[in-house]
Order: structure tokens, then C-alpha cells, then sequence
């Protein structure tokens, strides 16, 4: 299980809504405590691919964000990435460059801008396993 706030939620909204028609993405920054993902800071990168059907982190800013994690005694938690024009679930190149088994794939859906969609994934050897994710108040 992951918990974000509703704060967070907008800004991974917001940033995913200034890069259409591309893909934005993010990595996740927080704790866990009792098997519960709880992020604290969300970490806004630019996709320098600029594509609406994939994306790259810039490496710069990947490096600072693992740094500010550090510093604050936080783990990468995960990553997110929009899906402009497709369903929230991971594509097949989603899940060829899922690394990590431990970590949370937030997806969010931006194809119908009535009905926003966000979903955490696992994804473990092309297995994807949807996780529980909540939205807190503030």
C-alpha cells in the first residue's frame, strides 16, 4: 500500500496536464513504516524524450532528487509517469523497464480529462500487480 496526500496528487495532475500532448513523469520520495509507503515529496522531472508515448528522466535532475532524498533520510519509493491519450495501466515497454520489484509505478491517465485516473503498480518480471493506493486530505 502506498499513501499520498491530496496535495501531492495535484501536483503530479498539474505537471502531468503542462506536458500534454507528452508524457511527464516524476520520482517519488518518502518512508515506510509497517509495510505502508508513505510519500513525502514528490519530484517533478522533465521527460527530455518530449514524447506522448514515452519518456526519459533527465539525468540531472534524477541525481538531485536522489540526493534531497538522502539528505532528508527518505528512499526512492517509485516513479510516475502520465499516459495522455491511453488507460492507466502499464504498457509493454512499461514493464520491460520496470527494474525494480519493490517499487511503486504510479500511472495516471489523462484520456478522458473528465475521469482522471491514478493507479500504483508493481511490477516484478512483467508481472503487474495493481497496489493499493490512497489519497489523504491535505
Amino acid at each position: 500500500m502506498i499513501v499520498i496526500t491530496q496535495k501531492q496528487y495535484k501536483e503530479i495532475l498539474d505537471h502531468s496536464m503542462q506536458a500534454v500532448p507528452d508524457e511527464a513523469c516524476g520520482l517519488l520520495g518518502g518512508i515506510i513504516e509497517n509495510d505502508i509507503k508513505y510519500v513525502k515529496k514528490v519530484y517533478l522531472l522533465t521527460n527530455t524524450d518530449h514524447s506522448p508515448e514515452h519518456f526519459s528522466m533527465d539525468p540531472k535532475e534524477q541525481f538531485a532528487a536522489v540526493k534531497d532524498m538522502r539528505s532528508n533520510g527518505w528512499f526512492m519509493l517509485g516513479n510516475f509517469h502520465s499516459h495522455p491519450a491511453s488507460p492507466s495501466r502499464p504498457s509493454e515497454e512499461d514493464k520491460r523497464l520496470a527494474f525494480d520489484p519493490e517499487a511503486s509505478y504510479f500511472i495516471i491517465s489523462l484520456m478522458d480529462d473528465r475521469n482522471i485516473v491514478l493507479k500504483s503498480f508493481n511490477i516484478s518480471k512483467s508481472e503487474v500487480g495493481e497496489e493499493k493506493l490512497i489519497i489523504e486530505g491535505e
